[in-house]
């Protein structure tokens, strides 16, 4: 995570203005098929893989990780493009899957598939990335009841060196897409959603520890105040799951408070997109660390995750 300093009595106030003027209704939740660990298991063993670390400098495991993410969105019935690109004479490519329900608009949901340096990145972000497959699994299933198309979008070159430049697949995508913005109801970006704990292990910028819990077992939806309906409606199909905490960030667009991933992209274009996130750095002791391998993460967590993602966008229908 990138924090930047003097905007946390900005960030406050915006947490407060959020919290009265933007209280959501109640709504019930669909009867859908829940996400399965098993199948989050399997992803995360494909996405990690023993054939090197797929960082940038490693195009062939990145080729393979996203061609086992072409392929099993295609087993859903989900077809999907490469967006190819090159950087430094290499060539990258973010995979775009699209679901098609017979809509105008849609809605995007993203996580990259890259990680940084040397070491597996379940956590960074191979969590996110199964999180979007198994989501785009239970939405295959519900097609005909969708209120939108959904688009899949696997990004590369997420991670530094890349970070915060037009070589990110993200912003490659949200630039693609900026001509359709009117008909981009919201984007939703899996950011590292599998580490949890019990323990007061949660630190945060100054001034947030006040507001937020000291436990590590809750996941975050962070938003801006033009993204901050999609945060809401999130965390109220996760409160009304009643399997994991959520807490909302809400910041005004004047504030730069959470920067370290792919929905900076989208809002650059004036798209309106959200972060779930486990907070990454500010729990997790072992972010970009070859300690964030597979048994650190809490499958079961992640799985209602994907149920809150799943239960949010069946009811976008207003």
């Amino acid at each position: 995570m990138r924090f930047k300093n003097n905007r946390n009595l900005d960030l406050l106030w915006g947490i407060f203005l959020c919290t009265i003027f933007f209280s959501p209704s109640i709504w019930a939740l669909p009867n859908v098929t829940p996400a399965s660990t098993d199948n989050l298991k399997v992803y995360l063993e494909q996405i990690t893989g023993q054939q090197g670390y797929r960082n940038y400098k490693n195009t062939q495991e990145l080729q393979r990780v996203s061609a086992w993410i072409k392929e099993q969105m295609r087993l859903f019935g989900i077809p999907c493009q490469y967006q190819n690109y090159s950087v430094n004479g290499l060539g990258y490519r973010n995979v775009v899957c699209t679901l098609t329900a017979g809509h105008a608009d849609k809605v995007i949901v993203g996580a990259h598939y890259d990680v940084f340096g040397e070491q597996q990145g379940a956590d960074d972000n191979a969590s996110g990335v199964a999180g979007v497959i198994e989501t785009a699994r239970i939405l295959a299933q519900q097609k005909s009841q969708l209120a939108h198309n959904i688009e899949f979008v696997f990004y590369t070159l997420q991670e530094p060196p890349f970070f915060k430049t037009e070589q990110m697949g993200s912003y490659v995508h949200a630039k693609s897409v900026q001509a359709q913005k009117e008909q981009i109801r919201g984007v939703y970006i899996l950011e590292m959603i599998g580490y949890y704990d019990e323990n007061l292990v949660q630190q945060y910028p100054a001034g947030l520890k006040w507001v937020y819990p000291s436990h590590g077992n809750f996941i975050a939806a962070v938003s801006n105040l033009q993204s901050y309906e999609l945060g809401a409606k999130y965390c109220q199909a996760m409160q009304i799951l009643n399997r994991l905490e959520c807490q909302r960030l809400a910041t005004p667009s004047f504030v730069s408070a959470m920067e370290f991933s792919d929905h900076v992209n989208y809002r650059k274009f004036g798209i309106p997109a959200l972060m779930i996130t486990d907070t990454a750095s500010f729990r997790n002791k072992h972010y970009h660390t070859k300690g964030d391998t597979l048994k650190t993460l809490n499958v079961g967590k992640m799985a209602s995750v994907v149920d809150g993602l799943v239960y949010s966008l069946m009811v976008q229908s207003d």
